[in-house]
């Protein structure tokens, strides 16, 4: 009885490294890119794999056919949303922006982004993730999308300044 235990013990061990070793790396960057971390100093994105591949272990043996990728996945972006709820009192604007190229979007507008663009989920997959309508979660990535191509401009600089430099 106790080999049966440690045999199995030893296989999950192996299955949930093999699934670690091929999808540890695109989690890591989805996290980057919802935290808007630099891809080289990113402790909150860290943080946010770790716990979400602990959480994915946890209930490895109760996934039965169900893709860990997508069960991390989950987890990653529902734990994001909670915790930029709880940091920024919702979803509005960081009271700093984060240094990243998404740095301009609000916590929201980077997490359906990253799940519509980056991960290729559903419309619909996300819209029931984030308990929000389709169509809002296609007006959120549509903003989302068009603020990043065209951000918002510097302040301009007052006259003066500007007939300065000018001269």
């Amino acid at each position: 009885m106790r080999e049966r235990h440690a045999s199995q013990g030893a296989r999950r061990a192996r299955e949930f490294e093999a699934f670690v070793a091929g999808a540890a790396g695109r989690l890591l960057h989805a996290a980057t890119l919802l935290t808007a971390e630099p891809r080289d100093d990113n402790p909150r994105a860290r943080r946010l794999l770790a716990l979400s591949l602990a959480h994915t272990y946890a209930c490895w043996d109760r996934l039965r056919g169900e893709d860990p990728y997508d069960r991390a996945r989950q987890y990653l972006a529902t734990r994001f949303a909670r915790e930029a709820w709880h940091r920024h009192g919702g979803f509005g604007r960081a009271r700093r922006q984060p240094a990243g190229t998404l740095g301009v979007l609000t916590p929201q507008e980077r997490l359906v982004l990253v799940l519509r663009l980056y991960e290729g989920v559903a419309e619909e997959q996300t819209a029931a993730l984030l308990g929000l309508p389709a169509e809002r979660v296609r007006t959120i990535c549509d903003r989302a999308t068009a603020t990043l191509l065209h951000p918002p401009g510097r302040p301009a600089r007052p006259v003066a300044q500007a007939e300065a430099a000018a001269s």
